[in-house]
């Protein structure tokens, strides 16, 4: 195990899926009906391949991210497997481009299928190579509960709590505040009182009509209001989260820590949940839990569960993992949920494994290269 710890890059491979998703998700900005996603696999020298995931928004984005990987591999072929080196080196080579958008997204990739690759050198899941304890993590339901009406919303509430889940969420923006208040009210009648309820509004309001909102709000028991406007405007979340009582989250779309750095000093928001691609990774996510940890504030996570998991195991301040499953269709193992709460796997790094018939389903390109290992019979059930 020693020898193999010290790994050295031979290859990065790229498949690019287009998952459909069980509950397609109206917002405020539109409709997400696939999960587009580019398949990552770091190959080293001594055989072992570290595997990840990145979500790209939309197939559009698919190709320009997946050539981007791949494009890096002549930089990185030969190099030590050791991510922190590795996204220094990225850093720099992207340094007048900028650090975001696409380059962000392949740079994280990068980073993760690293740290998956050195996990299974080690023969240990992430949470350990980080120095933590496989835990039960708390996890809201976040699979649905689009723009989709009251009536609807309250049905869709039930079946998204019946598996056990203690929390979900619900997004909001509608045409008028009183349509918000409706759909809240219709969910929370669905629910019962015991069940925490979350809401997002995607950058959809001003300022001045978030604060309407927010104190029309303030009265419903929300658990906390996200995104209420423009992501980038510091200023005006710190203002909505002063003027409104009911918490203000903030946090999926910060580039790296040095945003996150700067929405803390602009004290932007009251909760944080930045996003494992956005945030930089692994590497990226340590650096966001230690600014964190201080001030005490608590901190969720956005997408990617299934290495999200493993990073708040780690996080002194964690608070509630994003639950979605819309890389499940695609994964040998999806992540284990029982009782509303995420199961760590004991399997080695982060626990990605390619249910290649599904992907070979979804594929919309690729330049993998390397056996193809046959799916089980049976595919573990996400809820246990």
């Amino acid at each position: 195990m020693a020898s193999q710890a010290r790994l050295t890059i031979r290859g990065l491979r790229t498949r690019s899926v287009n998952v459909p998703m069980r509950r397609p998700l109206a917002t405020s900005g539109g409709t997400v009906g696939t999960a587009p996603l580019v398949l990552i696999d770091l190959e080293t020298e001594e055989g072992i391949r570290g595997c990840a995931y990145v979500f790209c928004y939309t197939p559009l984005a698919l190709k320009p991210v997946s050539e981007l990987i791949r494009g890096l591999e002549p930089l990185l072929r030969g190099d030590v497997v050791a991510p922190v080196a590795i996204e220094q080196k990225l850093q720099r080579r992207f340094r007048l481009l900028g650090p975001q958008g696409v380059t962000g997204i392949a740079m994280a990739g990068i980073d993760m299928a690293a740290w998956d690759a050195l996990g299974k050198a080690c023969e240990l899941p992430l949470v350990r190579l980080l120095g933590g304890d496989p835990r039960p993590i708390p996890a809201y339901n976040s699979c649905g509960l689009g723009i989709i009406g009251p009536e609807r919303a309250g049905q869709e509430a039930q079946e998204l709590v019946a598996p056990g889940f203690k929390a979900i969420k619900v997004r909001l923006g509608y045409a008028d505040v009183k349509n918000d208040v409706e759909v809240i009210r219709a969910v929370r009648r669905a629910i019962g009182d015991d069940v925490l309820l979350m809401t997002d509004y995607n950058q959809s309001l001003t300022v001045a009509e978030a604060l309407r909102r927010g104190h029309a709000l303030d009265g419903e028991g929300i658990y906390w209001i996200e995104e209420p406007t423009l992501a980038d405007d510091f200023a005006g979340h710190a203002q909505i989260s002063r003027e409104t009582r009911t918490p203000i989250q903030i946090g999926e779309n910060w580039w790296g820590p040095h945003e996150m750095a700067k929405s803390l000093a602009a004290g932007a928001s009251d909760f944080v949940m930045p996003d494992a691609m956005k945030i930089g990774g692994v590497t990226g996510w340590l650096r966001a839990a230690a600014l964190v940890e201080p001030p005490g504030v608590p901190l969720s996570s956005h997408l990617f569960p299934e290495i999200s998991a493993h990073l708040l195991a780690v996080t002194p301040t964690a608070h509630w993992l994003e639950y979605v499953d819309w890389a499940s269709p695609i994964l040998r193992e999806p992540l284990t949920v029982r009782d509303g709460q995420a199961v760590l796997g004991s399997g080695p790094g982060i626990g990605l494994t390619w249910d290649e018939q599904a992907v070979a389903r979804y594929l919309v390109e690729g330049n993998y290269r390397g056996p193809v290992r046959e799916p089980q019979a049976s595919k573990k059930s996400p809820f246990t």
